[in-house]
């Protein structure tokens, strides 16, 4: 099966200057896709050449045409003011979304399968794509809309085969608060949750967050390149998994869990998300911000020991339904249980 892939953002490392958390699972998906005998042409921009300047052609392909397809995998994309939502030319546009519609246009509206990831449940309830026969709505949620089945964001099987708690809690530790993230709809938890613990904790926030003035004590740093996430955790103590309501009330889980977990930092978990227990165990709920800040104080007490990697492999257990072999399952399953027909 050939399928064509649209996504706005990267494969590799990308640019400093991006918000594509994608980065952390795509090309694990894809490269899943291909060794499942899926063909894959991307349908979008290479902007891993255009702007990064890494030319990957030797490996993948890109059409920006309208190829001959079997099946569109959409990462769904949304109207942003003053980037995708203007006119062709104008300045800072980026012509992900007319794409995106060019696409619905030729293939999902002429019968052809159509899955669509709505990574960041943007995809209205009232949205006739709901209820065509030829598309599927994934969420990387644990209670996805009605209708809708969960896709979440995956996990290399290797990765999680060959993560070692007793090596990972051997790092040296020298922060213990981080949070690698952009601030979009996330001012709520961090002021519950983040900013009382780091009142108490040396920490650092690294990510674009351009509204920070009711904040003067927190150390924001900016973003920072992808290629430096990993070693970021691997020596911090915690972070804490910061959700808009909209992921948290749902189960929806950002690729922030297991960036952290992979490199031995424990996620503090506030307890308002759903199924708080099935990503992370109990003894790293956090109720507010005093509770987390007490959390890190315990913790700082038993890192690099038993208790410590005790604690990460309950993290770890718990990354099992982020499995890419689980998800490639799903996408098998809904692709296969697609009727082409016309929308209409």
């Amino acid at each position: 099966m050939l399928i064509g892939y649209s996504f706005w953002g990267f494969l590799g490392d990308g640019i400093t200057d991006t918000p594509d958390g994608g980065r952390s699972h795509r090309r694990t998906l894809i490269d899943g896709l291909r060794s499942y005998g899926r063909e894959i042409v991307f349908l979008q921009t290479n902007r891993d050449l255009a702007e990064a300047g890494v030319d990957l052609t030797s490996t993948y392909q890109w059409d920006d045409q309208l190829p001959e397809i079997e099946a569109l995998f959409l990462e769904w994309r949304w109207p942003i003011p003053g980037r995708n939502a203007t006119e062709c030319g104008a300045p800072g546009h980026t012509c992900d979304l007319h794409r995106q519609q060019q696409l619905l246009d030729h293939y999902t509206t002429a019968g052809i399968p159509t899955l669509l990831w709505d990574k960041d449940r943007r995809l209205p309830v009232e949205d006739p794509l709901r209820r065509a026969a030829n598309v599927a709505v994934c969420e990387p949620a644990l209670h996805p809309t009605p209708g809708a089945v969960t896709l979440l964001f995956p996990v290399g099987d290797e990765a999680l085969d060959s993560a070692d708690p007793v090596a990972l809690t051997a790092f040296e530790r020298d922060l213990p608060l981080v949070y690698v993230g952009n601030q979009y709809d996330r001012d709520d938890a961090f002021d519950r949750y983040f900013v009382p613990a780091a009142a108490g904790h040396p920490h650092l926030v690294a990510g674009k967050w351009t509204r920070t003035q009711r904040w003067p004590d927190v150390n924001f740093q900016g973003r920072m390149p992808f290629t430096q996430v990993d070693s970021l955790y691997r020596r911090s103590v915690s972070t804490i998994l910061l959700l808009p309501d909209r992921y948290a009330h749902v189960g929806h889980m950002t690729q922030r869990l297991f960036e952290a977990v992979l490199a031995g930092c424990l996620p503090l978990t506030p307890s308002t998300i759903r199924d708080a227990a099935r990503f992370t165990p109990a003894e790293l709920h956090v109720s507010d911000g005093a509770d987390a800040a007490r959390t890190i104080t315990e913790l700082l007490t038993v890192i690099g020991t038993d208790a410590h990697a005790e604690l990460l492999t309950a993290c770890l257990q718990r990354l099992d339904p982020f499995r890419l072999s689980e998800q490639l399952d799903v996408i098998d399953w809904q692709l296969s249980g697609l009727r082409r027909s016309p929308v209409g």
